[in-house]
């Protein structure tokens, strides 16, 4: 049995938008190691549940979610925000 990870989407890190942000994501950790493949040289596994991502509006719903399938689940704090306060003129000292 594979274990649920709950978390809140995060920031992208290439934007100063923060679309998607609000939500909350449930996704498995992987069950097995990734192995190459030997034709490609790709990597992969038979574990089907790392394809697998679950968006959901609210922390509870997730959490409701994975009680009512039965999944073992861990909850991942959202970090906390800060913001650095500083006026235009910083710029220039």
């Amino acid at each position: 049995m594979s274990i649920a990870r709950i978390y809140q989407r995060p920031k992208n890190a290439m934007s100063s938008g923060r679309a998607r942000t609000s939500t909350w994501v449930l996704d498995f950790a992987p069950a097995e190691a990734k192995q190459p493949d030997p034709l490609t040289g790709w990597a992969g596994s038979g574990d089907t549940r790392d394809q697998v991502r679950l968006d959901f509006p609210t922390q509870e719903a997730a959490v409701a979610y994975a009680e009512r399938e039965g999944l073992a689940f861990t909850i991942v704090p959202a970090p906390q925000r800060t913001l650095k306060l500083q006026s235009y003129a910083d710029n220039f000292r």
